[in-house]
């Protein structure tokens, strides 16, 4: 399972979400600057600095504070956009920070995953993402998501057709991923879910809360405030499991997106069901121009 099932399970998840996008996805970066960077920054600096500052005050075991960090660094993918189209965000803005945050995550993963292992774990060698390993990280990440774009591109009927199918298959195979890892490793897990479930749920909480927060102090509008809440604050825990089970090579550094994933589901429920309850009349405008844009995507 680990060393065939998770890769071949995240290239489907990732296929699915090149399927959704396009090079205009890239483009519409340039029509709305302010909320893409606001959410960017918040995602590569602010919610790792974020989830160093838990990891110290909960005192978690090293391996599973980088767990902790590879998963803050991790991208939010089609599980974000679904949670977006339900509680009426921008998926447009969704897919097109999906689709940056795919190639920053080559990049910024291994790069916040490194730093985490040589604060937490020094001297450890066996651990880490060296070049050859980032590599890995490139053809898990990139290249289904680029098939998928070129699916898209030859066949864009097809892939219309197969979009909704795909979505849920993804949500079904994160599900299946994450009840295997825990299946798995379900000894370890017992022995650390105490430590690791209120620092999940307290992650969550958090990277959701500054998502839809910080855009909206700055002046961002609504519906793209709760597409950058989301892209945010719903990471990647496949992902982050792939890698710290495949690249790295620490089951036990999977505990913590194992644990999140479970949980996030239900967290991120209810706060969608909070922030969709939050409407100001100025907000009414916000809710039907960008409709257009977002059903475009």
């Amino acid at each position: 399972m680990t060393t065939i099932g998770l890769p071949v399970a995240l290239g489907i998840i990732m296929f699915g979400l090149g399927l959704s996008l396009t090079l205009g996805d890239f483009a519409r970066v340039a029509r709305h600057p302010k909320a893409v960077i606001i959410a960017l920054l918040c995602q590569i600096l602010v919610l790792p600095a974020i989830c160093f500052l838990l990891v110290e005050l909960f005192a978690l075991p090293p391996v599973l504070a980088v767990g902790m960090l590879l998963l803050a660094a991790s991208p939010g993918g089609t599980t974000a956009n679904l949670y977006s189209h339900l509680f009426r965000g921008d998926v447009a803005l969704n897919i097109s920070l999906t689709a940056i945050n795919s190639v920053l995550a080559v990049f910024t993963l291994p790069l916040i995953t490194n730093l985490a292992i040589a604060y937490f774990l020094p001297g450890d060698e066996s651990l880490g993402i060296q070049f050859a390993k980032t590599l890995e990280v490139f053809a898990i990440v990139l290249l289904p998501v680029a098939l998928g774009m070129l699916v898209r591109w030859w066949k864009p009927t097809f892939a219309d057709r197969m979009d909704r199918p795909v979505r849920i298959a993804s949500v079904v195979i994160l599900v299946v991923v994450i009840a295997g890892a825990i299946v798995s490793n379900l000894e370890l897990l017992l022995a650390n879910v105490g430590s690791l479930a209120l620092i999940t749920v307290v992650f969550c909480i958090i990277s959701l809360t500054v998502g839809y927060v910080a855009p909206r102090l700055l002046r961002v509008d609504r519906r793209q405030s709760i597409a950058s809440s989301f892209e945010i604050g719903i990471h990647n825990a496949t992902l982050a499991i792939v890698i710290a089970q495949t690249v790295v090579g620490s089951t036990e550094m999977s505990l913590p997106a194992a644990v999140y994933g479970v949980l996030m589901f239900f967290v991120a429920l209810g706060f969608g069901f909070l922030i969709r309850g939050r409407a100001t009349p100025e907000d009414a405008a916000d809710r039907d121009r960008p409709a257009a844009t977002a059903s475009s995507a």
